[in-house]
């Protein structure tokens, strides 16, 4: 498994070490002791998550605030998507800044999204199985996110406007300057 730093600050890409030979292939996906060591930041995990979206479909931006924040390690599944994160941390060198990686089924690129981050995907392919580890409960009082389309923020969801699905809730979240 290799981690790589991203531009945001405690947000990291990791790759995994993956076996393969005629069978097929093999590799950890995930290790709560060796991301410890190549991360420094808590690994333990306590919720996993899986949704099934169509091309279009737009998930985002999203976090959970206070005591019910959530670092998250993302994947794709099935498919591919167009994964963002941005940091949402006021005392952060990085606040405002997002960045916006492609996983997919093939590549099986992971993103760690730490706690006071948003984060949200948009879907590339005909249908995308999205996998999101959280290392606390959620918790529905504690749901907040910024508008997708937000202009300060400018986030590129490499999908046409024209295409983009979105759940009424993501439709009416505020702009980045009121969240």
């Amino acid at each position: 498994m290799k981690i790589k730093e991203t531009p945001l600050k405690d947000c990291y890409i990791i790759e995994p070490t993956i076996f393969e030979d005629e069978r097929g292939y093999f590799f950890e996906k995930y290790n709560e002791k060796r991301f410890e060591e190549l991360t420094g930041m808590n690994g333990h995990f306590v919720q996993d998550n899986i949704s099934k979206s169509s091309y279009g479909v737009i998930r985002g931006i999203h976090l959970q605030k206070g005591e019910h924040a959530q670092a998250k390690l993302v994947s794709c599944l099935e498919g591919r998507v167009w994964d963002v994160a941005v940091d949402l941390r006021k005392d952060s060198p990085t606040f405002g800044k997002w960045f916006g990686i492609e996983l997919t089924a093939e590549n099986k690129i992971q993103l760690y999204v730490p706690r006071g981050f948003g984060h949200g995907f948009s879907v590339l392919s005909e249908t995308a199985v999205f996998a999101y580890k959280c290392d606390n409960f959620y918790n529905k009082e504690s749901e907040a996110g910024v508008a997708y389309n937000d202009t300060q923020l400018n986030i590129d969801w490499i999908i046409p406007a024209e295409d983009a699905v979105l759940s009424e809730k993501d439709q009416i979240l505020p702009a980045f300057n009121q969240e």
